[in-house]
């Protein structure tokens, strides 16, 4: 297996991806999470590129990719969805299989309303789309949604902290000695860049959007039916298991599945997510 990291232009922008697999093969598209890149799937990448084309950008503002200032692009999860609806384009992913996680479910769930008969399966792995999903944790979140003032805004600033990763990473998983720190310090790395901390709130206060979209994404499913892989991480902090279980409202023969570890499962479950992945796969992609 051989991983490519490449970059691509999107109307202006400098998208960075990781690609490995056959590209005649059945597109898989992994869309990660805060406060990560596609470097998160580093290890989920290898168990599925040997039957799929895997294709895995990092976010404008995440990552590689590039980041432009605030004043040129507005961070809204609208926007982000509408870069990688260009990106799956300009790369020629007519039809594709979404891996969502985190802040990916929002990106994801998006490009499924704008294309519907683009999506061939989705997995979620503690992405949520339901309120039975959403914590306590948010709490200090919905307070800004609520009333966005300057010290509300300042008041979530700790969700930038290293120790807010760390907590991310490790919550949950019953040995944080498993859970390597090189994902979580490439984190913080790209989270201390100028100007990256004013993008990532702008995002946590349009995160209020995305629950608004609830409704019209559970429709989706309903009519849609696509195949539905919910596989969490049962201990997540911010997105109980019950968000897993409510796909099953609007697509009944969804599989739900859990695996002992926090958000960051794929840091201790890689190759369990990934052979559950493939076996739902193959029944769903021709």
């Amino acid at each position: 297996m051989t991983v490519r990291f490449n970059t691509v232009d999107v109307d202006g922008l400098k998208v960075f991806y990781r690609s490995a697999g056959n590209p005649n093969t059945p597109a898989v598209l992994l869309l990660h999470g805060f406060p990560s890149a596609s470097h998160m799937f580093r290890d989920l990448i290898p168990e599925l590129a040997g039957q799929y084309h895997v294709v895995a950008p990092d976010l404008p503002g995440f990552g590689m990719t590039e980041q432009p200032d605030r004043n040129a692009f507005t961070y809204t999860f609208e926007n982000l969805a509408k870069v990688v609806g260009r990106f799956t384009e300009v790369l020629g992913l007519k039809r594709f299989a979404i891996y969502v996680f985190d802040y990916g479910a929002p990106v994801g769930f998006r490009l499924a309303l704008a294309h519907p008969d683009s999506i061939t399966a989705i997995v979620s792995q503690n992405g949520n789309t339901y309120l039975e999903g959403v914590s306590e944790a948010f709490a200090p979140v919905q307070t800004y949604w609520n009333e966005p003032t300057q010290a509300n805004r300042d008041a979530l600033r700790g969700f930038l902290s290293p120790q807010t990763t760390l907590f991310q990473y490790t919550h949950g998983v019953s040995d944080p000695a498993l859970v390597s720190p090189d994902g979580r310090n490439l984190d913080d790395f790209y989270l201390a860049r100028p100007g990256n901390d004013e993008i990532q709130l702008d995002l946590l206060g349009d995160y209020k959007t995305n629950v608004a979209l609830y409704g019209d994404i559970q429709a989706y499913l309903r009519d849609k039916r696509p195949p539905v892989l919910a596989i969490w991480g049962k201990n997540d902090p911010f997105f109980v298991p019950a968000g897993a279980e409510a796909f099953k409202h609007d697509v009944p023969d969804a599989e739900v599945r859990f695996v002992d570890s926090g958000h960051f499962a794929l840091e201790t479950h890689a190759r369990e997510i990934g052979a559950a992945m493939r076996d739902f796969l193959a029944k769903h992609l021709v």
